[in-house]
């Protein structure tokens, strides 16, 4: 694997090593990330620099319902508790797995109560990265809870079945009790990744909708016992709650949602603080409907976890433009900065910086800097004139995107990539959105990603892995077609709910938006109008629309001619096309729509810049010094034709070990890899049935440790996977 940069000296990591923790015994992995810190680091070190060669395969479990047409996944980071491995399948059913043979224990399907989608098993959106385990003082009490959908289960761990006096017949619904009015929001809320547990109190966020009508985010608390509410944070401040003041409409809790907590949070158990990052504000990339700082979206926040009483924050993005979510936990370390410890705080981010914080008073541990950056030139938009960026530590993803990072793969591809390049008017970070286009570099999927980053406690230091693919960005105003047939109608529709992911043209943008051109080829009226109401794998669900604009869009998505006018009480003094059941909507409001979330991919599929296209970073959170960086994955074609290895888009994140070990999958080629922590030397490597797009975990069972990961494929063009595979020494 080629080193890129900044090698450390072997005097740096001789400093780090006299900082160590001994006492740090992290040997279990019973909490999504190994521990509730959030770190990714094990103690066990059976496996080391010396023997990790010798690694092998001895066991792999299928679960069997991977999705035929490649677009099902599992990025679930799995738990191991006495003995017994948890984890879920791409069909979102919870596994109970002998954690040393991989056999099967039990399975709990989720559609075995739930009646609604029992006809369907695709109905549900899929995405599950964690499950969480508790048990009470006796220890006689132990369950899993997990979420399938809009909905958070909790099973008892001996025989797999649901906990009927857990909320209503043993799940709580997340649909429910958002102190906001039913009706006023999109009804897409799911829970991808797991939350965390503090004495008996469940904490958790949950997923929602990236268009203006998003349902809210706020953070709320369980009894974990009965599933009964605890307590509730308001993300989107309500009346004389702190952060009002930074929205110029006092109303805005009643009308915008997002500002959730999809990434997972991390938990100093011991001061009882439960640190939670946030995502943006819904409706991603217009923010003149919203006016202001717009807290405490983007954020993260420091909350008393036994009443979820306000601490602290940070806003690391204003007045977010550009999806700039807070992507993943944060990690909890104890730093040594000039002699003296300090429990810490660090948060990645898509962007590729670090943000790093007194733990108790949010105090930032290295300066940050509030710079100025362009104002947007969308009429009605209006861009926070500053943004915060950390003078250490370093970025761990590059920066800039201009017309010399352009590929140069070879002159055919240079031509023509650059020829696209020119068509985005370039700008430096923080551009905001325009009619002209700009380059969102490092791109939506970061950077920085859900998959997190591992810290080694006992010397500070970070590894994150980086994509490094520019994402185009061109806004337009929202498509009304004139014409006031069902099939103008659903033009319009679509505008509004569709073409940010499917293109103005109907035909996508790779496998994540598949095209939607010839629909009627592939599916009937009524199959298709069931995956937009429910869903389907990672597409979320439309319930929001209903009755005339249901038949609309089907009318427009299957191309069907019938010109009728509709009726004139579907049509406003403005002459713009409304349904005669449309509920009106905050989308009403918006002017301009993104045209898709576009790659910058040359014509063979590879990104548009020079490599590498993707890494992996050790940064020491002390000094706030990259340490090295190297390619994380290749692609063998373009190997075997002599260009040295290039990284791909990687999905999931690395494990940290005391045996001197870095694990992580996460690319496209399909590959584990075990790096040499001290040098970013790969030491072991090994090809999975499916890509790992997920983290890997690690325990120890009677004396041997064992590295297990779940391939479920299916992103970027991945095949779909349904195993889990775990390795071990002979």
């Amino acid at each position: 694997m080629k080193k890129l940069a900044l090698i450390a000296t072997l005097s740096l990591f001789i400093s780090c090593k006299d900082r160590q923790l001994s006492s740090i015994n992290n040997s279990e992995w019973k909490t999504y990330a190994g521990t509730k810190e959030g770190n990714r680091y094990s103690s066990n070190d059976q496996i080391t620099l010396q023997n990790v060669s010798q690694l092998k395969v001895v066991w792999t479990f299928s679960s069997n319902d991977k999705d035929p047409d490649n677009h099902s996944q599992n990025q679930c980071n799995p738990i191991v508790v006495d003995g017994i491995l948890y984890g879920t399948s791409p069909q979102l059913k919870l596994l109970a797995l002998d954690a040393a043979t991989g056999k099967s224990k039990w399975i709990f399907d989720p559609l075995s109560i739930d009646t609604a989608s029992k006809k369907d098993r695709f109905a549900y959106f899929k995405v599950n990265r964690g499950v969480v385990y508790w048990q009470d003082e006796t220890g006689t009490d132990k369950r899993i809870l997990y979420s399938a959908g809009s909905k958070i289960f909790a099973i008892n761990i001996t025989d797999g079945k649901p906990i009927n006096n857990f909320g209503k017949e043993g799940f709580i619904d997340l649909t429910e009790n958002l102190d906001r009015e039913s009706g006023t929001y999109n009804p897409f809320i799911t829970a991808s990744s797991p939350g965390i547990i503090y004495k008996d109190i469940f904490i958790t966020g949950h997923r929602v909708g990236e268009s203006a009508d998003a349902a809210p985010g706020p953070i709320r608390a369980y009894d974990v016992r009965t599933g009964q509410p605890k307590w509730m944070f308001h993300t989107i401040p309500h009346p004389d709650e702190k952060g009002i003041e930074t929205w110029e409409d006092k109303e805005a809790w009643k009308k915008f949602g997002g500002a959730n907590s999809w990434a997972g949070m991390s938990l100093d158990e011991s001061r009882g603080i439960v640190y939670v990052p946030t995502g943006s504000i819904g409706g991603d990339f217009y923010g003149g409907i919203r006016k202001g700082q717009n807290l405490f979206s983007n954020s993260l926040i420091a909350l008393d976890a036994s009443s979820g009483k306000y601490l602290w924050h940070y806003q690391v993005v204003h007045h977010d433009l550009w999806d700039r979510d807070l992507a993943a936990n944060p990690n909890l370390v104890t730093l040594n900065i000039d002699g003296k410890k300090i429990d810490a705080v660090a948060q990645i981010t898509k962007h590729g910086y670090i943000f790093v914080f007194n733990r108790e008073t949010g105090k930032p541990i290295f300066p940050i800097e509030e710079r100025p950056f362009p104002a947007s030139d969308l009429p009605g938009e209006e861009s926070w004139p500053t943004q915060p960026i950390p003078t250490l530590p370093e970025p761990f993803a590059r920066q800039k995107f201009s017309a010399e990072d352009v590929t140069n793969i070879d002159p055919e591809t240079h031509k023509e990539m650059l020829e696209k390049f020119n068509l985005v008017k370039y700008g430096a970070m923080f551009t905001p959105p325009s009619k002209e286009g700009a380059w969102i570099f490092p791109g939506f999927d970061g950077g920085g990603e859900w998959g997190g980053a591992a810290v080694d406690p006992e010397s500070g230091i970070m590894y994150v892995n980086s994509s490094e693919l520019p994402w185009a960005l061109t806004m337009v105003d929202v498509p009304k077609s004139g014409d006031h047939s069902l099939k103008g109608i659903g033009q319009t529709l679509y505008g509004k709910n569709c073409m940010a992911c499917h293109g103005a043209n109907l035909k996508g943008n790779g496998s994540s938006f598949p095209s939607l051109v010839g629909l009627y080829k592939k599916y009937k009226a009524d199959q298709a109008w069931k995956i937009i109401e429910n869903g389907k794998n990672m597409m979320p669900a439309f319930k929001q629309i209903k009755g005339t604009d249901k038949e609309a869009l089907l009318a427009f998505l299957f191309d069907l001619q019938e010109k009728e006018p509709a009726s004139s009480k579907s049509v406003d003094k403005s002459g713009d096309a409304h349904t005669l059941e449309t509920t009106k909507s905050i989308l009403d409001e918006v002017p301009y729509v993104m045209t898709g979330y576009n790659r910058f991919l040359d014509k063979n599929g590879y990104p548009g810049i020079t490599p590498p296209w993707g890494t992996l970073n050790a940064v020491d959170l002390n000094s706030g010094k990259l340490l090295w960086k190297v390619t994380l994955g290749e692609f063998p074609e373009l190997t075997k034709k002599g260009i040295p290895p290039t990284g791909t888009e990687n999905y999931g994140g690395p494990l940290v070990t005391k045996g001197g070990l870095v694990f992580i999958a996460a690319t496209k080629d399909e590959m584990i890899r075990a790096f040499d922590k001290t040098t970013g030397k790969v030491v072991w490597e090994y090809q999975l049935p499916a890509a790992g797009y997920a983290t890997p975990a690690t325990y120890s069972i009677n004396g041997k440790q064992y590295v297990v990961i779940a391939c479920g494929g299916g992103k970027i063009g991945s095949k779909s996977g349904d195993s889990y595979v775990a390795f071990a020494l002979p």
